[in-house]
């Protein structure tokens, strides 16, 4: 059964490897489809009397509108249009004022998000998932012999690359919801590696002759329990606000649930496997004497 266990997370470990390669690839050649919250645009937010599917809606209002144009419903009756920049718009809001009466149409608030504002969203939103990355990867270090505290980081590095390659795969914005769900991945992700680190610590320590490949399914098996249900329980939370919560919370819930489900996956076969590979015994545990040191002891 341990042997059945080893291979299994072995194999876990280079499927792992092989999505964050493929990861990779994807984000390169594709890029994110990123939201109107980096791109910038015209945001227009109306409510209606009729109660209208999104199809429904766009074929009413393609004939006024004037280029490309998305629609998100915010509730009961009202949506969100947004315009990309493009440049060959001459008067992109005119489409306020020439529909008919019918659709009793009411504009709530019309706002331009400008270019620059979305350029300074991508720059500090990526120095604050950088840092928190980096402050993750430090306590990490102090907390952890090297070879755990590299494993952890590695798991939520992978965290985070597969999750923003499922947005590049699926086609789905890129905005700062999604970038707050990223956020919130590293904090789930660490805790899970954290419980999992400190057990194959204790039982490395606690039974030097066991083989590290054993103790590091004992630790699992002592810890699986109450990860799948903090996992089950959360997942449960976030689809529930992916049902409820409405289309401009379907890019936060989607990334959470993708993220929490990697964050799992990776806590076993990522963080715990990991540090087999690179080594980790008994013999890390065991502080080391100097030269010196061992004169003294030598010493009558």
């Amino acid at each position: 059964m341990a042997n059945f266990w080893q291979k299994a997370r072995t194999s876990g470990l280079i499927l792992s490897i092989v999505a964050v390669l493929f990861s990779c690839v994807l984000i390169a050649q594709q890029g994110l489809q990123l939201g109107q919250d980096f791109t910038g645009g015209y945001v227009t937010e109306f409510q209606i009397v009729q109660d209208l599917t999104t199809q429904a809606l766009e074929q009413h209002l393609t004939p006024y509108v004037e280029g490309e144009f998305k629609l998100a419903n915010l509730g009961t009756l009202q949506w969100q249009l947004f315009q990309p920049p493009q440049d060959n718009l001459s008067q992109p809001l005119a489409w306020q004022t020439e529909l008919p009466a019918d659709l009793g149409l009411q504009i709530l608030d019309s706002r331009y998000v400008g270019a620059q504002i979305g350029a300074e969203l991508i720059e500090q939103g990526g120095l604050a998932l950088f840092v928190s990355l980096l402050a993750v990867a430090l306590y990490l270090i102090v907390r952890f012999e090297w070879r755990l505290a590299l494993s952890a980081s590695l798991a939520l590095l992978h965290d985070v690359l597969l999750t923003v390659a499922f947005f590049v795969l699926i086609g789905m914005e890129f905005d700062l919801t999604v970038l707050a769900a990223l956020l919130a991945i590293i904090g789930y992700s660490l805790n899970d590696s954290i419980i999992i680190g400190d057990k194959v610590r204790e039982l490395v320590r606690a039974h030097p002759d066991n083989p590290v490949a054993n103790t590091i399914n004992q630790a699992l098996a002592s810890t699986l329990g109450r990860t799948i249900i903090t996992s089950s329980t959360t997942l449960t939370t976030i689809a529930a606000i992916w049902w409820l919560g409405g289309a401009s919370l379907h890019g936060f819930a989607s990334a959470l649930f993708v993220g929490i489900v990697l964050g799992t996956w990776s806590s076993i076969f990522v963080s715990a496997t990991l540090p087999q590979w690179l080594g980790l015994s008994y013999d890390n545990y065991q502080q080391k004497l100097t030269d010196k040191e061992l004169q003294q002891l030598a010493e009558p």
